[in-house]
């Protein structure tokens, strides 16, 4: 739906840590550094999601953002990896009927704060 989103982060080198060991299950890495800006992409090696050192002052606003995963035990790893972090678990993995059947999903904060899901419909 988007064709990439940028997240400014407090700590650069904490949020590459965690997104590239939590986001380890859905193929997506680091594929290009620019020092103070990184870009993520997934299988395809096309950067959707990047992160970079905050550059605008006020203050941090919760964001969400929602990450694809292929099936629930996917979901299930990504959770276990946010344990491992000591990432904040806002949501355990669970069904969400009230979005639709078969939503299945996990909610924790990533180091800034933000509210990051992982969701299979499947």
């Amino acid at each position: 739906m988007f064709d990439h989103l940028s997240v400014q982060c407090d700590d650069l080198d904490a949020s590459r840590r965690f997104y590239e060991r939590l986001l380890g299950p859905l193929g997506i890495t680091v594929s290009l550094d620019f020092g103070d800006v990184l870009g993520l992409a997934g299988p395809d090696g096309l950067p959707k999601f990047w992160l970079g050192k905050t550059t605008t002052g006020g203050a941090q606003r919760e964001i969400h953002i929602a990450f694809s995963a292929p099936d629930r035990a996917t979901v299930d790893t990504i959770h276990a990896i946010a344990r491992e972090l000591e990432a904040e678990v806002l949501h355990e993995p669970r069904e969400w009927p009230e979005y639709h059947p078969g939503y299945y999903a996990v909610f924790v904060r990533d180091p800034d704060g933000n509210n990051i899901e992982a969701v299979t419909h499947a």
